[in-house]
């Protein structure tokens, strides 16, 4: 593949890294990288240290991101959970169909709603930012730009965020996830990387559209119980109420982030069916999928105390 393959969020960011996770992956495979990142930092010579060519820029400035079209056929869309992904994804869409580009891959947001009943459920979204995914999924379509969406629960890595300082400090887990029955689906960051990079690289234009990834489905006790057993300790959950939540996020999230959040907690808590597994992951990348338990034993100095 002669041509960049540009990609979002290269720089990376807490939790997922997707974008960061794709960028060295295509290095990895000789497939050359556009990279564009907000700023040069350590997090950017990093990348063009492994080969990247990197594109400073913003995505809600449609001239930068025309910019960084040039020469791209193909291109990978991601957008922090933080004000402007409408007008992000708007400009992208728009600036992928002027450029001719044949495929975007587009990093949205797990819907649990059935296909036939999509504009129904709009009004039923779990929160603002997820109906503003719904919303940009049909911008990408409509664009015809080859957009291939993938659907995704919280990863691991947001529950890691959550509990790590917690559990650290008091061995507990404290949140506002109700009495411990809820199920959660979850999805890791590194499989939705995983299945981008594949479709990025693909010699033939996929047919399939939309690629929902949910690794697990557990409870909040077996998240909790699976914990303690991978880091040898026990672990009380111990369930707090919106407002308690909220004293302590919003002091570390910014607002956008603090209400999709809120609204997520409130309807993973109180909807009566459970997600299923879905097999996208093997399917897509010939991998099994890593399961939670992995990934907390990959990373156990999040949840150990400083020696």
């Amino acid at each position: 593949m002669s041509q960049p393959i540009l990609v979002t969020g290269s720089a990376g960011g807490r939790q997922g890294a997707t974008g960061r996770s794709i960028a060295s992956s295509l290095l990895k495979q000789g497939v050359p990288v556009r990279a564009f990142v907000r700023k040069l930092d350590d997090r950017s010579e990093t990348l063009r240290a492994e080969g990247a060519d990197i594109f400073i820029g913003d995505l809600l400035n449609p001239a930068s991101v025309q910019e960084a079209m040039n020469g791209v056929h193909r291109a990978y869309f991601t957008y922090p959970v933080d004000d402007g992904l409408m007008d992000a994804a708007t400009i992208f869409a728009a600036m992928a169909r002027a450029a001719k580009l044949e495929m975007v891959v587009n990093n949205s947001q797990f819907q649990d709603t059935p296909e036939d009943a999509f504009f129904r459920d709009l009004v039923n979204a779990p929160s603002h930012r997820n109906l503003q995914h719904r919303l940009t999924d049909l911008v990408f379509d409509w664009a015809d730009v080859g957009a291939l969406h993938i659907q995704a629960p919280p990863y691991f890595e947001n529950v890691r965020a959550l509990v790590s300082r917690s559990v650290t400090e008091k061995d507990m887990v404290l949140l506002p996830w109700g009495n411990g029955d809820a199920t959660f689906p979850l999805a890791s960051g590194e499989d939705v990387a995983r299945v981008a990079a594949t479709l990025l690289t693909s010699p033939e234009l996929p047919t399939q559209k939309v690629y929902p990834i949910v690794n697990e489905t557990p409870t909040v006790q077996e998240i909790v119980a699976l914990l303690s057993k991978v880091i040898g300790r026990p672990l009380k959950y111990v369930p707090i109420t919106d407002e308690q939540w909220a004293e302590g996020a919003k002091e570390r999230i910014n607002a956008h982030a603090f209400d999709h959040l809120s609204h997520l907690w409130s309807y993973f808590r109180t909807r009566e069916h459970r997600a299923k597994p879905t097999d996208t992951i093997l399917k897509v990348t010939g991998r099994e999928p890593k399961s939670l338990e992995d990934f907390f034993r990959e990373n156990l100095r999040f949840f150990n105390p400083a020696p």
